[in-house]
């Protein structure tokens, strides 16, 4: 179960570390991935790293998530490797915290063009490859952000995964006739190296608390969730929002 082999993968912000564990664990299961991020230099050594260790095709290209010339030259290079994409995974995303009454809109507008538009722009460019041949797999990464309310001056970051969210389900329903499958995994906060050194202990601890099973997520949790999504044996499965949060949705 649950295998890809020789499946055409783009993973869009492969150089971070969500994307980094979602690629490595696709290409565990026999796709050939493209590692696509704006800092190509990191995406080439975990291209390399996949490759070594999966023994699965691995190529790094550049990608600015914000501009469609970007996406297309992309998608057209992967197009002339490979010969189609079948899996798109949107993992690139970023966050600013500003207080509500003080938000910064150039930061507001900053997080849109890479949460929002960084997720409808691919979605855009490879939903047409998708389409022409109908059939194609689309991951998008949100957060539990996107439905639960928090403190700590996330409003912006909530009103860009609240728009994944949406987004996902209006692709799902749009495209469903042409059996492109359009889900999105919502993690609560996933344990990367950058949060690790982002969020104060103190913060960290009571994160936690909020959590059933009291241990933070991994990004190999979000990349199982991925690696299924993905797969053959979730062709069923559209328009969801799956949320690997250690059980916080579930408690409110």
């Amino acid at each position: 179960m649950f295998r890809l082999d020789n499946k055409i993968t783009v993973i869009i912000g492969g150089a971070g570390g969500i994307g980094e564990a979602c690629a490595t664990a696709l290409a565990g299961q026999g796709a050939k991935v493209i590692v696509a991020d704006m800092n190509l230099e990191k995406a080439k050594i975990i291209a390399d790293r996949i490759t070594s260790a999966a023994g699965s095709e691995a190529v790094a290209m550049p990608v600015d998530v914000g501009n469609e010339e970007s996406i297309r030259e992309m998608a057209d290079s992967v197009v002339k490797k490979f010969g189609t994409i079948d899996i798109l995974v949107n993992s690139q995303g970023i966050n600013a915290k500003m207080p509500a009454a003080d938000i910064n809109m150039e930061t507001w507008d900053s997080l849109f063009r890479i949460n929002v538009r960084g997720v409808v722009l691919p979605c855009k460019v490879i939903g047409k490859i998708m389409i022409e041949k109908k059939k194609g797999k689309i991951i998008n990464l949100s957060s539990v952000r996107g439905i639960r309310g928090t403190d700590g001056g996330n409003v912006t970051y909530g009103a860009t995964k609240g728009s994944v969210d949406m987004i996902t389900r209006m692709l799902a329903a749009e495209w469903a006739q042409y059996n492109i499958n359009v889900n999105a995994i919502g993690p609560s906060v996933v344990m990367t190296e950058m949060v690790k050194k982002a969020i104060a202990p103190e913060r960290l601890q009571l994160l936690l608390s909020k959590t059933l099973f009291k241990r933070f997520i991994e990004p190999k949790d979000v990349a199982a969730a991925c690696v299924y999504l993905a797969s053959d044996e979730a062709d069923n499965v559209t328009g969801q929002i799956m949320y690997v949060d250690g059980g916080l949705t579930a408690i409110g």
